[in-house]
């Protein structure tokens, strides 16, 4: 079965990566470093999170849970952003890009007015 042309490789869940003599090494979508899940600091949301009167403890499960539903938010809203700054021929988001997603969006609803 052939790939379509310009395809991302998508990895598979128990398939073992690439070694330094393969071809599709460094291949692929960015992401966190070796050894790395997520992509924002752990201690940094662990900050945040106890920066919550309302939470005294939080495991770091917990934390890294955040830390990546935050990261897959910021993905989602950028990529739909990014749909409307394509529409307007440029290359890099403004405001009015995140608001016109946002606007249009049904999952965005929330964020209505935040950015006022």
């Amino acid at each position: 079965m052939a790939a379509a042309a310009g395809a991302v490789p998508v990895p598979v869940a128990g398939a073992e990566a690439a070694g330094p003599g393969d071809e599709a090494a460094g291949a692929g979508p960015p992401g966190p470093g070796p050894g790395r899940l997520a992509r924002l600091p752990l201690a940094r949301v662990k900050a945040l999170v106890k920066a919550d009167p309302d939470v005294s403890l939080a495991s770091q499960e917990a934390v890294f849970v955040l830390a990546r539903a935050t990261e897959l938010f910021v993905e989602t809203i950028a990529k739909d952003a990014y749909v409307y700054a394509q529409q307007g021929k440029r290359k890099t988001l403004q405001r009015k890009d995140l608001d016109n997603a946002i606007e249009a969006i049904d999952e965005f609803a929330f964020l209505e007015g935040t950015l006022d």
